[in-house]
C-alpha cells in the first residue's frame, strides 16, 4: 500500500508536466491548426529562464582582503553578491526563492517568445500541410536547443528549491497510516498543485472571459467569427503566446525536479504529442486527462515488481496504451468525431 501511494503521487506530478505541455500543444492545434514540434523547446526555454535568473542573482563583486590570506598565501577574495548590496538581508531570500520568483520573469519573456515565434515563422505555415509544419517547427526546436547549448553548455544545471521546502511531508497520516509510514517531497506536491492551478486558470480564461469566448468560437468556426468583424488572427497570436507561457512556467517549476539541459525539450516533446493524440487532437480536457492518466501509468510501470515481470515496460507503457486507445478509438479519449478517423 505504501509503494502504491508513492507511485500514485509520482504519477500525479509527472502527469502535471505532461498535461501542461499537452495543453499548450492542443491550444495551438485547436486555434491555428498547427502541429508545433517546437513546443517542447518552449518548456526547455522556461526552465532556462529560472537558470538565467539565478545566475543574475548570484553575480558578485570581488574584492581582495587587506588583512586575510588564502591557504596559498595570496590575498583572500571577498565575494559579495550585488543583490545583497541592493536588498541587504533580503538578498539571501531572493536567492533562496529564485525558482518561484523567476515565474515573474518567465511570464513576459515566454509571452514575447511565443508571439515572435508565431508572427515570425508559424503564420507562414498556416495553410501548409502538417508535414511541412512538423519539419519547420522541429528544425526550430533543434536551433533553440543548440542556442541554449552554446550559452549554458551541454551539462545539466541543478536548481535548488527553497530551503524550507526541501523536506518531506507525512502523507501516510492523511490516509490513517502510522506516522512516517509514507513521506513525500514537498516540492513535488507543490508542483502538482501548481499544475492544477495553471490548468484551472487556462480553462477559466477560455470559459469566463470575453476574449476566451471569442477564441473558443474561432476554434469552432474561424471564418464565421472573422465575418463578424473580429480580428481573430490577432487573438490567435495572443493564444500562441499564452500557450508558450504555460509551457514555460511548467519548465520553470520543474527545474528542482529535473535539472535543465538543452535536450530537455526533446525529452518531453514526443511524450507530450502522445498525450495529445491519446486525449484527442484539439480537445483541451482530453489533453489534461490523458496527461495525468499516462503519468500515473508510467509511474506504476516503474515499480520493481512490474519491471521484474516485464523488463523495460516503464519505457514503453505510454506508447502501448496509445496504440491500444487509437485502435479502439482513433479520435482519442475525448476527441471530436471525425478527427483522425478518416
Amino acid at each position: 500500500m505504501d509503494a502504491i501511494l508513492v507511485q500514485f503521487l509520482n504519477g500525479l506530478d509527472k502527469g502535471g508536466a505532461y498535461a501542461l505541455i499537452a495543453l499548450g500543444l492542443t491550444l495551438v492545434f485547436g486555434t491555428l491548426g498547427v502541429v508545433n514540434f517546437a513546443h517542447g523547446a518552449l518548456f526547455m526555454l522556461g526552465s532556462f529562464c529560472a537558470v538565467a535568473f539565478r545566475k543574475l542573482l548570484l553575480l558578485e563583486r570581488i574584492e581582495l582582503s587587506e588583512t586575510e590570506l588564502s591557504p596559498w598565501g595570496t590575498a583572500l577574495e571577498i565575494r559579495t553578491p550585488y543583490v545583497n548590496e541592493i536588498f541587504g538581508a533580503y538578498g539571501d531570500v531572493l536567492i533562496d526563492w529564485s525558482v518561484p520568483i523567476s515565474i515573474l520573469v518567465a511570464i513576459p519573456i515566454m509571452l514575447l517568445i511565443g508571439i515572435a515565434m508565431e508572427r515570425g515563422l508559424i503564420k507562414h505555415f498556416y495553410k501548409r500541410p502538417h508535414a511541412e509544419q512538423i519539419l519547420v517547427t522541429f528544425g526550430l526546436a533543434i536551433v533553440l536547443g543548440e542556442i541554449i547549448k552554446t550559452i549554458f553548455g551541454a551539462n545539466p544545471i541543478p536548481q535548488p528549491m527553497p530551503e524550507v521546502l526541501r523536506g518531506t511531508a507525512d502523507i501516510g497520516v492523511l490516509f490513517g497510516m502510522a506516522e512516517n509510514a509514507v513521506t513525500y517531497p514537498w516540492w513535488r506536491m507543490i508542483y502538482f498543485l501548481f499544475s492544477l492551478s495553471l490548468i484551472g486558470a487556462v480553462f477559466a480564461f477560455l470559459r469566463f472571459t470575453t476574449f476566451g469566448m471569442v477564441v473558443r468560437a474561432g476554434m469552432a468556426d474561424r471564418e464565421m467569427v472573422g465575418l463578424l468583424g473580429v480580428d481573430i488572427d490577432r487573438r490567435f497570436t495572443i493564444v500562441f503566446g499564452i500557450a508558450a507561457v504555460v509551457a514555460g512556467l511548467a519548465g520553470v517549476m520543474y527545474t528542482p525536479i529535473l535539472p535543465p539541459v538543452n535536450t530537455l525539450g526533446m525529452d518531453f516533446l514526443v511524450l507530450s504529442f502522445v498525450v495529445v493524440v491519446v486525449g484527442g487532437m484539439g480537445s483541451l480536457p482530453g489533453a489534461v486527462a490523458a496527461g495525468f492518466l499516462l503519468g500515473i501509468l508510467q509511474s506504476f510501470a516503474s515499480l520493481p515488481e512490474v519491471k521484474a515481470i516485464i523488463p523495460g515496460i516503464d519505457q514503453v507503457i505510454i506508447y502501448l496504451v496509445a496504440v491500444v486507445i487509437l485502435l479502439v478509438r482513433p479520435r482519442g479519449l475525448l476527441g471530436k468525431s471525425g478527427v483522425m478517423e478518416n
